[in-house]
């Protein structure tokens, strides 16, 4: 299965929602990230990483992604894909290669209000291949409804978002400070992104 992380707004935390996710998934199964951003955050972060990891980290940062993906993708089970925020033809080709695309969306006006090109961006292509989308609520204030209320919102762009919200919490730039998923420590962020990546691969 391949996911591409999409998002047109900067700052809704596709890189670290790719890899904890990449992370997670690499524990049971062969997974390759692809960090298609000429700014390399997915690259650095596995850079920067001391411990021994099964996760392969590879930057790709070309549009036709999704004609080399069979190519690049083949020894593995799972492929994730870290995207830019700031350009349409890198993101149109990762969202071509993928399976399913998965869209950081942080619970605020502005960024849902920034939704609609990237929503727009991928009814774009299904004129060419309808990969399904899904939201993810990433950067929940911890103990708010806002998550609940963003959710709502969301529905009326017609595509469906995940139960599993994902919050802002301070684990998460420590951990990738040192090249490490949360999933390497105890804490509410460890139990929340695995139950995000169970119900991603439950779609």
């Amino acid at each position: 299965m391949i996911y591409a992380l999409v998002s047109h707004k900067g700052g809704v935390g596709k890189s670290t929602l790719a890899t904890n996710i990449a992370f997670g998934l690499s524990k049971e199964s062969d997974v390759l990230l692809i960090d298609t951003d000429e700014q390399g955050s997915s690259l650095d972060w596995i850079n920067t990483r001391e411990e021994e990891t099964d996760l392969t980290v590879i930057g790709f940062p070309k549009k036709k992604i999704h004609k080399e993906i069979e190519k690049i993708s083949r020894a593995y089970e799972h492929v994730v894909i870290d995207t830019p925020s700031h350009s349409s033809s890198l993101v149109r080709g990762a969202i071509l290669a993928s399976d399913r695309v998965l869209i950081p969306v942080q619970p605020s006006p502005y960024d849902i209000w920034a939704v609609a090109e990237t929503v727009n961006l991928i009814e774009e292509i299904w004129d060419l291949k309808e990969v399904p989308a899904v939201f993810i609520i990433n950067r929940k204030i911890v103990n708010t409804v806002i998550g609940k209320d963003a959710s709502q919102i969301l529905n009326d762009y017609g595509l469906p978002v995940l139960n599993t919200h994902i919050c802002q919490r301070v684990i998460f730039p420590e951990s990738a400070s040192s090249g490490r998923s949360v999933l390497e420590f105890s804490s509410e962020a460890r139990l929340e992104v695995d139950d995000l990546i169970e119900e991603i691969k439950s779609l």
